[in-house]
């Protein structure tokens, strides 16, 4: 038995003798901080430093004789591989599902049994759902200790990255502005108060960027907004003299990181305050006090800054533009060293990170490259690591998804190209994947549907072939911030409530798949942005804008499964991309662009 799977298994029972000295029957671990992050600071990475699963979401659950951890379709061939031999269990949460851990703790535990979990990384919306499910099988649910901090004895410190402000040009609008129009839906709610811990959101109004979390240009902090005055609760080390100065103009006052507590403890008796319960954690919620009256609500940031401004969408335009560059200087250098040069999966994400730095206003990587060469490219969140990984040669399909963070815009791409020979059955899964893709590129749709509502229309194409994908269609996309942004999500298992409307301005990807487990995967992601379409007698409709500028590899195609206005988007796109990038590249690069966005 490995070292790894020997030290998991020690972790389990570490924590499995601290339930019993707390008196607990079973413990969850979910993904996620006091800020409900999908990507998290090493510090509240509990679910993987207890379990070994080291993908970006999944819960493990532990009772006295069981340990399992949920995760979905993505993932579940790469947990499957991580977990093997720690004993702990691969749990698969089908598409649809809400809480399986909790379900199945209803249907395992005894009556009187007692489960926990740590508050401050619950949200008050889960924690609700996890104590009512757990109620009806009189098992009782308890959020007041965090029994990682008992057993975690080298755990890792709160990052200390400096926070830096996002400035105009790219800063399309004043800090001062931002806060205006959450006061202004803060007063349509009847709030005097909004508390906000999610990091995209507290970056987003105050014009703030950082380096807390990988890949994502946020920092450590909640605020607390009146109508008056703000404070941003952050380490004060982060925060330079010039910066608190620059702050205090627009009336925001800098308070310690752990000193929300208490301000929330605070609030005046008889005051409102607007709390979102998906966004807010039960630990922070539970020191309001009653009589303050809650106003639950999706954050008004959320929506606010999932609209991008014109000014916003053309420097995402320039950097899809800059990036689109780096990868035809990286694809051109691929091609010509496949099967010549040794090169690895992990040699992918310097080669691309290198050619991305080389470009204006490029900051970092958006997200770990994901290269996958043949069976690994069937894994949709496979990441190559130096104790595992492929050497590229021979022949059969990379996937290789990438993305980068500029001052101007947030990018992410996905491209499949051939190594040595491809076979006709790689090219037929490719040309229904990019079908898919072309479908929902060209759809039309009213203004405000769901956005769960059309994700049918890129499956149609792969339906009809009786092909199926295990992940959602496409998700929102931050300026300059996460690679995930919501409120818009397209995948036809995700919720369809009202905020979830597709408005114009918002940045979404399309990202259909393919996988065939032990032999390749197959997916084409765009950025795509809303736009307006003509208006009609039937009302306002909007269709899609695409931004990426790569091109799609051809040399996958089978032409005869391609219908005519099929191949023509494909070659007007092609098009776009030849005259966008042909100024910003030369030599090796300039000749795969216009070998590769040759008409078909």
């Amino acid at each position: 038995m490995s070292d790894a799977r020997q030290t998991i298994q020690q972790r389990v029972a570490d924590l499995r003798a601290a339930m019993r000295r707390n008196q607990f029957d079973a413990w969850i671990i979910p993904s996620a901080d006091p800020h409900l992050s999908e990507y998290l600071p090493d510090y509240w990475q509990g679910r993987k430093w207890a379990s070994g699963f080291t993908g970006s979401v999944g819960t493990l659950v532990v009772t006295d004789d069981f340990a399992g951890v949920w995760v979905d379709g993505r993932y579940w061939e790469q947990a499957e591989a991580q977990l093997d031999g720690t004993g702990v269990k691969l749990m698969k949460l089908l598409s649809g599902q809400a809480q399986p851990h909790v379900d199945w703790l209803a249907a395992n535990l005894k009556q009187g049994a007692r489960a926990g979990a740590d508050g401050d990384v619950l949200s008050l919306s889960s924690a609700r759902a996890t104590a009512s499910t757990l109620q009806t099988s009189g098992i009782k649910l308890d959020t007041d200790k965090d029994l990682l901090s008992e057993i975690w004895s080298d755990r890792p410190t709160l990052p200390q990255a400096a926070v830096y402000e996002h400035l105009a040009p790219y800063a399309a609008v004043t800090r001062a502005t931002k806060l205006a129009q959450v006061r202004d839906a803060m007063k349509a709610a009847g709030a005097q108060w909004h508390f906000v811990s999610t990091l995209d959101d507290l970056a987003w109004i105050f014009n703030l960027r950082g380096a807390d979390v990988d890949y994502n240009p946020v920092f450590l902090a909640h605020a607390l907004i009146g109508a008056d005055k703000v404070t941003l609760f952050i380490d004060a080390r982060k925060v330079t003299p010039e910066l608190k100065a620059t702050l205090a103009k627009d009336g925001v006052d800098i308070a310690a990181y752990d000193a929300a507590t208490a301000a929330l403890a605070a609030l005046p008796a008889g005051s409102t305050a607007l709390i979102d319960p998906a966004r807010t954690t039960l630990g922070l919620i539970n020191a309001i006090p009653t009589s303050v009256r809650l106003i639950e609500k999706l954050n008004p940031s959320q929506l606010f800054k999932s609209r991008k401004t014109g000014d916003e969408i053309a420097h995402v335009r320039e950097a899809m533009a800059q990036d689109g560059a780096a990868l035809c200087e990286f694809f051109s250098w691929l091609d010509s060293a496949l099967n010549k040069e040794h090169i690895t999966e992990l040699d992918i994400d310097t080669r691309i990170t290198a050619a991305r730095a080389r470009r204006p206003g490029f900051v970092s990587a958006s997200f770990g490259t994901i290269a996958g060469f043949n069976q690994n490219g069937a894994l949709p969140h496979y990441h190559a690591t130096p104790e595992a990984h492929s050497v590229i040669k021979g022949d059969g399909l990379l996937l290789i998804d990438s993305g980068g963070q500029y001052t101007g815009g947030t990018t992410d791409i996905t491209r499949v190209v051939p190594v040595g020979q491809i076979t006709a059955d790689h090219r037929r899964d490719f040309t229904i994947v990019l079908k898919g893709v072309i479908a929902l590129s060209r759809a039309r749709f009213p203004v405000a549907i769901r956005a769960a509502m059309i994700d049918a229309i890129a499956r149609a194409p792969m339906w009809a072939e009786g092909v199926d994908y295990n992940h959602g269609t496409g998700h929102g996309v931050g300026y300059f911030l996460n690679v995930h942004e919501g409120p818009q999500s397209i995948g036809y298992f995700r919720e369809a409530g009202p905020d979830t409307a597709m408005q114009q301005g918002m940045i979404t990807s399309i990202e259909p798949g393919v996988y065939r487990p032990g032999r390749w995967g197959i997916r084409i992601e765009n950025l795509v942005v809303n736009q307006p379409a003509p208006t009609t007698e039937f009302g306002d409709f909007l269709e899609f804008e695409t931004l990426t500028l790569c091109p799609i590899d051809t040399r996958c195609v089978e032409r005869s499964l391609l219908t005519q206005p099929e191949a023509d988007w494909l070659n007007r796109y092609h098009a776009t991309v030849r005259e966008r990038l042909q100024p910003l590249v030369s030599g090796d690069a300039l000749q795969w662009l216009l070998a590769r966005t040759e008409a078909i």
